[in-house]
């Protein structure tokens, strides 16, 4: 075969996959590209962060699958574990399997050839895939990703391209980058509110909207102020917050809210580029920050000795961003309409408010939010 690219995007597309996401890899290059064009595409900055987007996307009724080399599943087994097995999501990830044929750098063979025992010890399915001879395999296993909400791995060795004639047709774009960002000078905010007197002061607004909200704390209180089914709780998976709204965002025309903190963020804030380049109008992410990790001990975080929240989205490419103190400020900023990603920074005391846990297993959540998502 002169395109096993071709074959098995062809694969792909009758399986009914209409949401991928990707980190590159040289050995699938070719692939990437052609999947880039022809079907919905993120470009991600960290292979866990597209767990989320994915995630977020399945809730919105869509079939993800992931495009990422052997290595890049060390940066995304927690998210994959806690987050789409745990609520039970699909999601197909195609494996650039590096170590294993032919390779050249030595630091690829530890995690390349001990990928199938990972998988199978974290309860991974997968399919080894060593030449397009195998594709009846993808074919036979991909449908059943999404009709049983499973994760599936599909080991591509390097072999399957060498006799490939395809080539890659990318040119390099020289124009310069024109930046949205501007410097603006800001006064200096002092908090006046914990996080659950701002989640009170905006539970108006929050109605009917798909609100996404952090781990611990946060969920819990959000729940105790606001429960509504169009709410997606996090049960875990520290970092996943903003991810999951964007993939959401993505999905579904729907307005989103993502509830997320600063330690969280610290996390993963490469999400936040990502967000800037896709940059759905439909989604605000609203960043409360009090300075510490509220659910493990209220431990400090570095946003109160160094780190400004605010001036990284806008560094990472969000251009409508705001930052707020006080319940007020937050109302209005949250209610205030602009292009692209909307990026609220809201300043907060730290601290959490002695609320019950939620009463709702990880399934009930789900298909809440699920079913508010493919409504009408």
């Amino acid at each position: 075969m002169q395109y096993p690219e071709d074959e098995l995007i062809g694969i792909i597309r009758d399986a009914g996959v209409d949401f991928t996401a990707s980190l590159p890899c040289e050995k699938i290059k070719v692939l990437l590209e052609k999947v880039g064009q022809q079907f919905f595409h993120v470009p991600l900055t960290r292979e866990e962060e597209g767990v989320g987007i994915c995630a977020g996307a399945a809730l919105a009724g869509k079939k993800p699958a992931m495009f990422v080399q052997s290595s890049g599943i060390g940066n995304m087994i927690n998210a994959l574990l806690s987050l789409t097995q745990f609520y039970q999501l699909p999601l197909t990830l195609f494996v650039s399997q590096r170590g294993i044929y032919k390779e050249k750098i030595a630091a690829q063979l530890p995690m390349g050839q001990r990928l199938p025992k990972i998988l199978k010890g974290a309860g991974i399915g997968y399919s080894i895939i060593s030449t397009a001879a195998d594709f009846a395999a993808v074919s036979r296993n991909l449908k059943s990703v999404y009709k049983k909400n499973r994760i599936h791995a599909f080991l591509l060795s390097p072999e399957i391209w060498e006799g490939s004639s395809a080539c890659s047709t990318a040119t390099f774009d020289q124009r310069p980058i024109s930046c949205q960002v501007q410097q603006q000078k800001r006064a200096f905010l002092k908090p006046e509110c914990t996080r659950y007197e701002l989640i009170e002061a905006i539970v108006p607004q929050l109605e009917g909207r798909v609100v996404v909200s952090n781990l611990g704390w946060p969920s819990k209180e959000l729940y105790a102020l606001k429960h509504q089914p169009s709410n997606f709780y996090m049960l875990g998976s520290m970092g996943m917050v903003s991810p999951i709204g964007l993939g959401i965002s993505l999905s579904s025309e729907k307005e989103v809210v993502v509830i997320d903190g600063d330690g969280s963020l610290l996390m993963n804030p490469g999400v936040l580029a990502t967000a800037a380049h896709m940059s759905p109008d439909n989604l605000t992410i609203i960043a409360i920050d009090n300075s510490s990790y509220g659910s493990t001990g209220s431990q400090k975080t570095l946003t109160g000795s160094c780190v400004d929240l605010e001036l990284v989205a806008r560094g990472l490419g969000i251009g409508n961003t705001v930052k707020t103190a006080t319940r007020q400020q937050l109302i209005m900023a949250l209610g205030t309409k602009g292009t692209g990603v909307k990026f609220i920074h809201a300043l907060a005391l730290p601290g959490n408010r002695d609320v019950a846990n939620i009463p709702l297993d990880r399934l009930q959540i789900r298909d809440m939010a699920k079913a508010h998502l493919l409504s009408e």
